[in-house]
């Protein structure tokens, strides 16, 4: 905080100094900082030019998981990409070879995804060989950001390779350099920092007032309303579903609770999130123990931060806080289990000895044992909640500005479709992609946001260049003055006319028209022995036909294709014909049909599988019409039905019972059916 590397204060958060130093520690403590994610390479080539000889990144180990497993052997069988994607996407990604069991066949037939599947030979074979080869060394990786740099030659502390991108990696994975006393440096790239610059350059470029050096986000009731009612779709760590249903359960949207909610929304916590809710809305609870009153106090008696695990230890058995600390980090490690064995005979030994009943005792271990290694320190969640903070305020107050840099950076929760259906939902308009107006990214300004060139997905790189750089010149004038200048292929220039970006060149306003005249501009320009660039002026050419009016749904379907969202509505309003047979309920409305059995209507825009206590799996998907946004769960049995019929390039009519959890509505989903 003292150098300017963090922008949180530790006095200010209460933040606990003996996680990172202590009398005992042997290792120094790693730093991990994060910079904007496309200007992240660029600083690690300056580090690794700057300490040359001196710096390499750190490697990861890869081992063959089962879905690559499969792949791997299906290649060498000579299948083709599809008949080995039908069968390999019946593994999730997430899958681990640990998972799997004796049998990986057994495995692939008992998932619902891919049950339905047929295996004929060679596949019997490849699941075979596949099972033989999982868990074994694949390659050397490189680490997201992890950097080494040592005082002499670095190849004298560590072997070296060269990647494939051509970095200096150590050939030790990050435990291993921690293990030989090397200092990592985590420099990471974080796609919300580049939303927080572009949107702040597209507001300054906008002419409007926004001083930064005496920006307060956390102190803005406006930003701290949208937080409480989870209004926070493009903001960094508190957009995903589960994160925006625990804002609105929790009805606050202050700096501290947000603090608190980064970091409990974790896998495995789902009890105690229920607990924290509830004492939070003035539940009673007295502490786990009295030991741990103190400690556990500003969280309503709940561990939350990594950090709890370290504190708890040394209250509640006596630990030293090298020995907490030496907890702490055995928890996020994989091969855990055995060194957790000795931690609970010292902390079941120490607890005792302070009076700590049996059941208490196993009570604090099995919170502890929540954290599965996936939780924040409270630093890094002060960090965290301190950027998600910095973006709901610009979405709040310049919301054209910032969903235009949210689309932009090409990340998040959600697809494209989404974000463009929130800035509606929003009052911003989306104006279509345009030869003379969209930039290489999209742009914001007052209520409205204009389509970036990047968005439209025919078109190659070189092509949106010369677009900028030709009308830099001077704008184009016509169809063929921009054909003869930019010289795109027939596919790119079909797709600017499809999307709309050439519209401007139409004066009856039909893109029937504009591919007539683009046909005869490349029938013309065939002919012809001369260059491309003679064909600047189509004036003299004689007027196109007239033409019969384009069908809406034609047009609308090919631009659909083309930018993967509508520019002026949400395609779930061209179905109201096929829902006029249906009674559905509105996303806006479902508030007054709590408790009760209702259908909707609704696009698939995300979704996240998970495992039950019991290894069934289950999904929580999210649904959108033009109006709002549900939530709904796939329990096991639902989610096994229908799960192999669910994506996202349709919509679908969803049949459940609408349920409320401290103000937060979602639907129970029994049955689907496409729309």
């Amino acid at each position: 905080f003292c150098l300017g590397i963090t922008n949180v204060c530790p006095l200010k958060h209460n933040l606990y100094f003996e996680r990172f130093l202590n009398p005992g520690r042997q290792d120094p403590p790693d730093l991990d900082i994060d910079f904007a994610w496309d200007e992240r390479d660029t600083i690690l080539e300056n580090v690794l030019a700057e300490y040359k000889g001196r710096a390499a990144m750190v490697a990861n180990h890869v081992s063959f998981q089962p879905r690559m497993a499969l792949r791997e052997v299906a290649k060498v069988y000579g299948l083709t990409a599809n008949e080995i994607g039908s069968i390999a996407k019946g593994l999730p990604y997430h899958f681990r070879a640990r998972a799997i069991g004796a049998d990986l066949m057994t495995s692939l037939k008992s998932r619902p995804e891919s049950r339905h599947l047929d295996y004929p030979d060679p596949w019997p074979a490849v699941i075979t060989l596949a099972q033989r080869i999982m868990g074994i060394p694949r390659y050397l990786s490189v680490h997201p950001g992890g950097l080494i740099i040592t005082p002499s030659p670095i190849d004298t502390y560590v072997p070296l390779e060269r990647s494939a991108k051509g970095v200096p990696i150590i050939q030790w994975d990050k435990d291993g350099a921690e293990d030989a006393g090397l200092v990592k440096i985590d420099l990471l790239g974080n796609r919300s920092l580049g939303v927080v610059r572009d949107a702040v350059r597209n507001v300054h470029c906008n002419g409007l007032a926004f001083d930064e050096s005496a920006w307060e986000p956390e102190d803005d009731f406006a930003t701290q309303e949208a937080l409480a009612h989870g209004h926070t779709m493009g903001c960094f760590y508190i957009e995903s579903p589960a994160m925006r249903l625990l804002q609105k359960k929790a009805g606050v949207g202050d700096f501290d609770h947000l603090v608190i909610h980064s970091s409990i929304i974790r896998p495995a916590a789902n009890e105690f999130i229920q607990e924290y809710v509830r004492r939070l809305h003035g539940g009673a609870w007295d502490p786990i123990h009295p030991l741990l009153a103190d400690v556990l106090d500003e969280t309503f008696g709940i561990m939350v931060y990594q950090e709890d695990v370290s504190r708890a230890a040394v209250s509640t058995a006596g630990f030293s806080h090298t020995e907490a600390d030496g907890l702490r980090k055995i928890m996020s490690k994989k091969d855990r289990e055995h060194a957790l064995q000795d931690f609970f005979k010292r902390f079941h030994e120490g607890a005792q000895r302070r009076g700590v009943s049996e059941k208490k005792i196993q009570e604090i271990w099995a919170m502890m044992m929540s954290f599965s290694g996936y939780s924040f320190c409270k630093p890094h969640s002060a960090s965290y909640a301190r950027v998600s903070f910095q973006a709901a305020y610009l979405k709040v107050h310049f919301p054209a500005e910032f969903m235009a840099a949210v689309i932009s950076n090409q990340g998040g929760f959600y697809s494209t479709f989404a974000y463009v259906s929130e800035s509606r939902r929003m009052g911003v308009v989306v104006d279509p992609p345009h030869v003379n107006h969209s930039g290489m990214a999209w742009k914001g300004n007052g209520r409205s946001m204009r389509v970036g060139l990047l968005a439209i997905k025919a078109l190659s790189a070189k092509c949106r260049e010369r677009i900028i750089a030709r009308r830099r010149e001077e704008p184009f004038r016509s169809l063929g003055d921009f054909m003869g200048r930019v010289c795109p292929d027939e596919a790119e220039a079909r797709a600017l006319i499809n999307c709309g970006a050439l519209d401007a060149f139409c004066s009856d306003g039909n893109r029937a028209t504009l591919m007539w005249e683009l046909a005869r501009w490349l029938k013309e320009s065939s002919e012809r022995c001369t260059e491309r660039t003679l064909f600047k002026d189509d004036q003299k050419s004689p007027p196109p036909p007239i033409l019969p009016a384009q069908d809406e749904r034609e047009r609308l379907r090919r631009e659909y294709a083309t930018l993967g969202f509508l520019c002026d509505r949400h395609p779930m309003t061209l179905y109201k014909r096929a829902l006029k047979r249906v009674r559905t309920v509105k996303a806006r409305h479902l508030p007054r049909f709590v408790g009760r059995r209702i259908c909707f209507a609704g696009w698939l825009i995300t979704g996240k599988k998970v495992q039950t206590k019991h290894g069934d799996t289950m999904e929580f998907l999210t649904f959108e019409d033009e109006g709002g946004i549900v939530e709904t769960t796939f329990f096991p049995a639902v989610y096994a039905r229908f799960c192999h019929m669910v994506d996202r390039n349709r919509p679908y009519l969803l049949h459940g019972k609408v349920e409320e959890d401290w103000g937060a509505i979602t639907l129970t989903v029994d049955r689907v059916t496409p729309l």
